[in-house]
Formats: C-alpha cells, sequence, structure tokens
C-alpha cells in the first residue's frame, strides 16, 4: 500500500489521480488531499476517501471545508503554508506535485527536503529550479518520477537502456486548437476558441499555455533537467493525434517511442505503481482505426513563445524564473479579457528583456524574482 498526498486534488491531474485511485484500492490510498479554493470538491472527495488531512489554501473558505468535515476524523488545515508542511507527515510515501504555476513550488521542495518520492506534475518547479530541485533530490536521495504524459513517455522509453547515450529527444505536441492558422488569424483568437484543446482535457491555464506552445517550451526545459539533454537536443515535433506521447533517439539511430490514447490515468498510475503495471480501464489504442500518424515541425515564428523558451534556457540563471512569472501573468490577463492572443508572447518578451538577470540564484532569489516580475508585468496591462 503506498499513501499519496494529492496537492492540487480538484484540478484535472489531481482528480483523474483521484480516478487512479479508485481503481486500485488495494494498492494507493490518498492520504492527504489539497484544494486552492474549490471547497465543494474537496469536501466531496474527503467524504470518499477519508484522506488523513486536508488543505484548503483559500483561508476564506475554511470555515466552510471545516464544519462540513466535523464529523469525520480528518483534520482540515489552511493556507499555503499549510501546504508545504502536511507533505512532511510521516505516513506520506509519494507526494503528486499537481499545484498549477509557481504555487507548486514551495511544497515540492518540503517534500524532498522530507524525503518523499516526487510524482512531479508541476512543470513550473523544474522550470523555473531545475538545478536546484536536481541538486536537492541527489541531497535528499529522493526519486523524481514525471507525471507529464511526455516526460513519462521519456522515462518509459530510456527504462533498461542504462548509460546507453542519448542523442535526441522527440517531444511531441499536439499543436494546439490553431497549428493551422495564420499569424494574422491568431491576432483574433478568442479566449473560448483558445480554451479547446483538440485532444486533451485540462485545466484553463494549461490549456492556454498549450494554444500558444508555452507548454511545450516548459516541457522542453523540463525534459532538459530531468535527462540532461542540451536544449538543442530537444526536437519538438507536432504529432495532431496525440498518439505518440515522445520518442527518444540513440547513438546508433535506434528510436524508441511510447504510443497510447490521450489518457492522463496513464503516466499518473505509472508514477504511483513504478516499477510495475497495473490494469488501466479505458480504451485501448487502435492502430487500424487510427490508419495514420502525422508529423511536422513546431513553427516558432507563428509560436514565438517556444522560441522564449529556447532562449530563456539557454541564456539560463533567472531568465526562466521570469519567463514563467510574465507567463503566469499575461495567461491570465488573457483569460480575463484584458489582451489579445498574441500580446502573451508580446509581453513576454518585453518582461525578459526588462528584467534583471542573476547567473547563479538560490531559491530565496527565486521567489523574490517571481515577486517583482508579476508586479511589473501586471503594472503593464491594460487599466
Amino acid at each position: 500500500m503506498k499513501h499519496i498526498a494529492i496537492l492540487g486534488s480538484t484540478g484535472s491531474i489531481g482528480t483523474q489521480a483521484l480516478d487512479v485511485v479508485r481503481n486500485h484500492p488495494d494498492c494507493f490510498e490518498a492520504t492527504v488531499l489539497t484544494a486552492g479554493s474549490n471547497a465543494e470538491l474537496l469536501i466531496q472527495q474527503a467524504r470518499e476517501f477519508q484522506p488523513n488531512a486536508v488543505v484548503i489554501a483559500d483561508e476564506s473558505r475554511y470555515g466552510e471545508v471545516r464544519d462540513a468535515l466535523a464529523p469525520l476524523p480528518i483534520k482540515v488545515y489552511t493556507g499555503s503554508q499549510a501546504i508545504a508542511e502536511v507533505v512532511e507527515m510521516s505516513e506520506i510515501d509519494i507526494v503528486l506535485t499537481a499545484m498549477v504555476g509557481f504555487a507548486g513550488l514551495r511544497p515540492t521542495v518540503a517534500a524532498i527536503r522530507a524525503g518523499k518520492t516526487i510524482a512531479l506534475a508541476n512543470k513550473e518547479t523544474l522550470v523555473v529550479a531545475g538545478g536546484l530541485i536536481g541538486d536537492l533530490c541527489r541531497r535528499h536521495r529522493v526519486s523524481l518520477l514525471p507525471v507529464d504524459s511526455e516526460h513519462s513517455a521519456i522515462f518509459q522509453c530510456l527504462n533498461g537502456e542504462g548509460n546507453n547515450a542519448i542523442r535526441r529527444i522527440l517531444l511531441t505536441a499536439s499543436g494546439g486548437p490553431f497549428r493551422r492558422l495564420s499569424a494574422d488569424d491568431l491576432q483574433r483568437v478568442t479566449v473560448d476558441q483558445a480554451l479547446c484543446h483538440p485532444n486533451w482535457k485540462m485545466g484553463a491555464k494549461i490549456t492556454i499555455d498549450s494554444a500558444t506552445l508555452m507548454n511545450k517550451g516548459f516541457e522542453m526545459i523540463e525534459a532538459h533537467w530531468l535527462y540532461g539533454v542540451a536544449p538543442r537536443d530537444i526536437q519538438v515535433v507536432v504529432h495532431p493525434e496525440s498518439v505518440v506521447h515522445s520518442a527518444v533517439e540513440f547513438a546508433d539511430g535506434a528510436v524508441l517511442a511510447q504510443l497510447g490514447t490521450p489518457d492522463m490515468r496513464l503516466p499518473i498510475q505509472y508514477a504511483f505503481s513504478y516499477p510495475q503495471r497495473l490494469n488501466l480501464p479505458g480504451p485501448r489504442l487502435d492502430l487500424f482505426a487510427l490508419g495514420a500518424l502525422h508529423f511536422e515541425p513546431a513553427d516558432a515564428e507563428r509560436f514565438p513563445c517556444l522560441r522564449l523558451a529556447y532562449e530563456a534556457i539557454e541564456r539560463g540563471g533567472s531568465a526562466p524564473c521570469v519567463l514563467n512569472a510574465a507567463g503566469e501573468v499575461y495567461n491570465l490577463a488573457f483569460r480575463e479579457r484584458r489582451i489579445g492572443f498574441t500580446d502573451i508572447p508580446r509581453l513576454t518578451e518585453v518582461a525578459l528583456a526588462q528584467a534583471a538577470f542573476i547567473e547563479k540564484p538560490t531559491l530565496d532569489d527565486l521567489f523574490a524574482i517571481d515577486e517583482e516580475v508579476r508586479r511589473n508585468c501586471t503594472e503593464r496591462l491594460p487599466r
């Protein structure tokens, strides 16, 4: 039995993780559940899964959660600091970091320092602090298991390969809903259109990041830190069917790929059960029904967020932290209809050019940079 803390249990990854727990109650137990502000769903989940503790980050919803769960032997906490503290509970084996954005960094660091296995679904942790996180994992002898479908695919392709040299990572991308639109058409994209991903059901923030290809840029940075591959050797390949989840090319030219239906429960369950594979209910891949798979280069001219990600990781230091902070501010501003779709990369590039640069930032530096960049980016928004 593995005892799991699910950080962000009410989000897309969190709810699918609970599906995995529900399907294998003899293997997994949801020991801790945390949510941002969705008190109603957190209460419902707590009643079903009976965790030891829950945390509602929004302090204004604490009374509601506490009162609803009062008849049950469940500890109820509130605030973002409580999330960072609750991951240290001795009974926890695995911490699934499924919180959205920079907010996932602090509890991930706390969980690593507490010696917990990390099932990483919060890509911003590695985007912002990949080098520091790697050092922490080595120091505390903590396993970091990827949950993103692409990084799980790479992880699966590398199993059994020992120290064989990686020549190239082929990081697949669906291309999002706008892969065929011209640069002029992209200027007229609406929020509703951008929130309609053709293949994956995800939260609003990551869906917009997928539409701009910022998400794929983040995943490239994540792959760099996870697998020690230079950014220039990570090639983004647009694959609209989302069946090949990524591939690895080795020194001899052999390419290994992981294929499957677009179902996030598979990489979540694999991270929980690794190295075992468990039964997963649901549709199976039918290559005969597909008939054909298609691949094409990513267009960093029409989708400059991808270019900005490569530039940020090549520069290193604090640049990826600036990229993430600005990207989060302008992603939200677009969803609030304060800026246009193509303003996201335009304004993010301005932020990268204007922010102070630190070559070797500490964790404290990164928290300060994130706060400053968010403040400056917010001030640039139209009122």
